[in-house]
């Protein structure tokens, strides 16, 4: 490739001084090549550099990882768009020219390359292929058919290897994509042009692997790259077979089939005894060849049930020689999420033999079921990863579960056999253990890992049971034993900890409430899943609720223990490795939200919640954790000061400096969290609100704050607090006019505009008529102009509910006139083309009740309407007020779906999160109407006894039929006549 010799020089030195081990010459030469990036044809000068052979090896798969980065974040027009406004820079496209020529070297670069350097640029090249391929790259499934047959030819597998590789990548798309048109035009594609090659490499390798192993001396070396392509050859049969069965591989079944089970029934000693690398090659491919056959009976069980007995049994077979070490616990899940798929289908019948399912039980479930040391050393060095499989459900692909699952799908045939062998089971497990509980922990472990494992969840509920046992009495026989003492064998006790959490709602009150001083004394062992467990078991135990809705557990039962609770919450964030636990920090925001908070509690827990705080600020890394600090603080604040309006300066005491140190050293993770508990602060005071916000109401109004796009809804919500606690402040120093440009800044954008209508709501609700008026022109005037850029149900909804709103503080008549003013008569405009129209699309009781007593006022009061030449106006805003009111929402509202701008979702940016216990019920404007239905019908009567006779003609010439059948009931009903 042609390149300046000068340009190839400059880059190599930068690439070699980004292996420097030394941290300056390594940022001086990243930020060089960032630089150089942004010039034309800088992905070209990286390619021409990973393609000369004189250059160091090293400087060239450091050329070729750069090259794959820069076309990720460029290559497509999205990815390289940005709506970050706090983003340095948005790099810019590759021009379609630099494509072009990138398109027409990458693969025969790639497919010449080092093993290195050809993952790198196959990853490179599947980027590319992502956006490009096919429609803008036609050329390039052809180009590797080609170059795969010219390579099988010479059986040279490093470059096979490659080609195979890239076909991966690109194929992958099938698996995970939505059905469409488009799909499957695509797929046809691939199928017409790779399916006949790809079994020709597939049975030509699978010759060579045969003879190979038959003629005797085989080697690692030898048989390694043929069963990775083999590998890639079912991993690509996978993609090309997801969606449906293609006609090619119908006809070629057989021959696929064929070498399938081959590769599951035949050892090979030379990769089998070599070791582990040499063994994970051969359960590589077994666990390809597993998800193929597993797919198969899953998508295509009518085709493939004449060779479902003899993968059975050769599966069975092999699950009955897999060890129980962890470097084959992938060949091990696969094969029995196979069986899974055969005991859930309509050929289940492989299970009913005799003595099958013993054998199920004894040779596959509990053996894969028993712990390991592989999950004892993660247990104790990888406490979240082990969290993440045992607690949280993601453990699917180990065997503990996926066994579980297995036994599972054939109970869903054989309920009654499964439960009473794995019953038995489980009681001689546990005597086992009786026997020698030091020696056979792990036996009562199993079997706690049993019942837990093989309960069954209620449907949108979190209460499960279970036939296996008597969660009661196997509770109070089996699992309070190990908790009531927190020492032994720390796997058990997280055991029978999780099994009390699962089993919750089976528990007595009686029972779980004399446990809570044993599970506060488990907050204090020093195993990080034990104390997770344990803080686990409290929050969940906090949740229960009894069948009217009421939280079983309340403040009187956690009175007892909750200064011990607390004091082994904050204490547990000390010990290594849980400082920020997020187990720990959920269960204090739950203690928090259902304990009797007082001033002995609050500082303790202010304290120590701001102290964590400070101390995550310097570096936040949880999101998670730091979520539930948060919630922890809002709740606290919240409960606190509801029982003792005295805890508000304390707090803004301890949480002041904290916020300052968010604010001042621009910990941007947390400004959404920091300025909700501003809000939440503001809110509970009473006016006049403490000098010392006010410096936060300036920052606030500055344009400088809203240029974070995930900072705008809490400073929103901010914003709303002060207008409501400190509306006298705005009369003075401009404040009022810089609100509204907040407001106007907030309306012209497609993704804040609901925001911006927030705000004027706020300033209508809040202000006195004679502060506002000036204004109103203004607000019009932005208003209108944005109606007529995009007329979108959400934006009209708005803009229905701040008149509504308008009209019931000032007046019908003030309304109409204020508009009128900036534009004669665009009142009725408005009101004939959205508000009678989109009237139906309001949701949400506040605002329906908001609307509804707003367009009765309009129709009852308002000149324009009552007049006789706009009756038909009256009829049909009549016809959509009764719309709204008597009819639910599921048959009115018909929203549309509005497409975001793309350039405002793509890339990585701080995202705003809803702190819930800082949330704030909304007020309703209109508490003294209390039924809006009434409220109708009522006013109705009083305006027809005013001008009788008239309205029954325009209600019979303008309501649909079923609204004045239902405007008749509402008058029955509220005892109300129109006459």
């Amino acid at each position: 490739m042609d390149c300046e010799p000068e340009t190839l020089q400059f880059l190599s030195q930068c690439f070699l001084h980004t292996l420097s081990p030394a941290p300056e010459p390594r940022r001086r030469a990243e930020s060089s090549l960032l630089d150089a990036s942004d010039r034309p044809e800088y992905g070209r000068a990286v390619l021409s550099l990973v393609s000369q052979p004189s250059v160091d090896e090293q400087i060239r798969i450091a050329a070729a990882v750069n090259f794959k980065n820069y076309l990720k974040s460029r290559w497509s027009p999205s990815a390289a768009s940005s709506d970050d406004p706090s983003a340095v820079a948005t790099p810019s496209p590759i021009p379609d020219s630099e494509k072009d020529l990138i398109r027409a070297r990458i693969v025969p670069l790639m497919l010449s390359s080092s093993p290195k350097i050809q993952s790198q640029l196959s990853e490179a090249l599947a980027i590319i292929g992502k956006h490009d391929f096919p429609k803008s790259w036609p050329a390039l499934l052809p180009d590797l058919v080609s170059s795969l047959r010219n390579a099988a030819q010479t059986s040279h597998y490093a470059t096979i290897k490659g080609i195979l590789g890239t076909a991966n990548s690109i194929f992958k798309k099938f698996r995970y994509q939505y059905k469409s048109n488009d799909l499957f035009l695509d797929l046809k594609y691939c199928l017409d042009i790779f399916a006949a090659p790809l079994l020709e490499i597939f049975l030509k390798t699978a010759a060579l692997i045969d003879n190979t192993a038959n003629a005797g001396g085989a080697s690692v070396e030898t048989l390694r790259p043929l069963f990775e392509s083999q590998r890639l050859c079912c991993r690509i049969f996978y993609s090309l077979n997801f969606q449906e069965l293609p006609e090619f591989f119908e006809d070629h079944m057989n021959e696929w089939m064929g070498e399938f089970r081959k590769y599951l029934t035949t050892s090979y000693p030379a990769l089998e005894n070599s070791g582990a690398n040499g063994l994970a090659l051969v359960d590589d491919l077994r666990a390809a060849v597993c998800e193929n056959i597993n797919l198969y009976m899953e998508k295509n069980e009518e085709e493939f049930k004449s060779y479902l007995n003899d993968f059975a049994f050769a599966v069975w077979t092999l699950l009955a020689n897999v060890s129980q070490s962890s470097n084959r616990d992938q060949l091990a899940v696969t094969a029995i999420k196979f069986l899974t798929t055969v005991s859930t289908s309509v050929h289940h019948a492989l299970f009913e033999r005799e003595g099958v399912i013993p054998q199920v039980c004894q040779g596959i479930v509990i053996p894969n079921v028993r712990l390991r040391g592989e999950d004892e050393e993660l247990f104790e060095m990888n406490y979240v990863e082990f969290i993440r499989r045992d607690m949280e459900g993601s453990d699917l692909d180990t065997r503990r579960r996926i066994a579980c699952e297995l036994l599972k799908g054939i109970a869903t045939n054989y309920k009654q056999q499964v439960t009473e062998l794995v019953s038995v089971q489980i009681q001689n497990l546990l005597s086992s253990f009786a026997a020698n509980p030091v020696a056979n922990w792990k036996d009562k472990d199993c079997a706690i890992y049993l019942v837990v494992s093989l309960a069954t969840k209620k449907a949108g509920g979190t209460s499960v049971s279970t036939d296996l046992v008597d969660v009661q009495n196997f509770f109070i026989s089996v699992i309070v034993p190990e908790l009531q003492d927190v020492n032994g064998f720390p796997m058990l006790k997280a055991g029978a900890l999780k099994f009390f959490t699962m089993f919750r709602n089976h528990i007595p009150k009686l029972v779980a409430v004399q446990l809570f001083p044993q599970l506060v004394r488990f907050l204090a062992v020093e195993s990080n899943v034990v104390h997770s467990y344990a803080a686990s078991c409290i929050e969940k135990l906090l949740l229960v609720k009894e069948e009217g809705g009421q939280a079983r557990y309340n403040s009187a039962d956690i009175a007892p223990i909750l200064v011990d609770l607390m004091n082994n919450l904050f204490n547990v964030l000390k010990f290594p490795e849980s400082e920020e636990n997020q187990y720990i920090m959920k269960c204090i925001m739950r203690v928090l939200g259902a304990a009797e908070i007082n001033a002995g509690i609050a500082g303790p827990c202010i304290d120590g919640l701001t102290s964590i705080l400070n101390e995550v600020c310097r570096n936040p890394r949880n999101p998670v954790f730091n979520h539930y600090l948060f919630e922890s603080v809002a709740i606290l604040v919240k409960r606190g000061c509801e029982k003792d309006p005295a805890l508000i300066s304390a707090f803004e005491a301890k949480l002041f400096p904290s916020i300052q140190i968010i604010l001042g050293n621009d910990v941007s993770e947390f400004f959404p969290y920091a300025f909700q508990l501003l809000a939440q602060l503001v809110e509970l005071n009473r006016p006049p609100i403490p000098q010392s916000y006010m410096a936060i109401f300036e920052i606030l109004l500055s344009p400088e704050s809203w240029k974070r796009a995930s900072n705008v809804p809490a400073l929103v919500r901010l914003l709303r607090a002060f207008l409501q606690k400190a509306p006298h402040e705005l009369n003075g120093e401009g404040r009022l006019s810089q609100v509204l440009g907040i407001f106007n800044k907030l309306l012209s954008s497609p993704s804040s505009y609901e925001q911006g209508f927030y705000v004027l709501n706020t300033v209508i609700e809040n202000l006195e008529y004679g502060v506002i008026v000036p204004y109103v022109p203004h607000i019009w005037t932005a208003l209108f102009t944005e109606l007529q850029k995009r007329r979108t149900v959400r934006l009209i909804k708005s803009l229905l509910i701040f008149m509504s709103l308008f009209l019931v503080k000032h007046g019908s008549a003030s309304l109409v006139d204020l508009m009128n003013a900036v534009q004669p008569n665009i009142f009725q405009g408005i009101l004939v083309q959205f508000w009678i129209p989109n009237l139906k699309h309001i949701t949400g009781a506040t605002e329906t009740k908001l609307t509804a007593v707003a367009s009765t006022r309009l129709i009852c009061e308002s000149p324009s309407l009552l007049d006789a030449a706009a009756a038909e106006h009256w009829g049909k805003m009549l016809d959509s007020i009764v719309t709204l009111l008597s009819r639910p929402e599921q048959d009115r509202v018909e929203d549309e779906p509005e497409m975001p701008d793309i350039a405002e979702n793509v890339g990585y940016t701080a995202t705003f999160v809803r702190l819930f216990n800082a949330g704030k019920k909304e007020e309703d404007p209109l508490k003294d109407i209390k039924d809006p239905r009434e409220f109708l019908v009522a006013s109705l009567a009083r305006l027809s006894a005013l001008y009788p006779g008239r309205f029954p003609q325009v209600i019979s010439q303008y309501l649909d039929k079923d609204n004045q059948t239902a405007l008749l009931q509402l008058c029955s009903t509220y005892n109300c006549q129109i006459v």
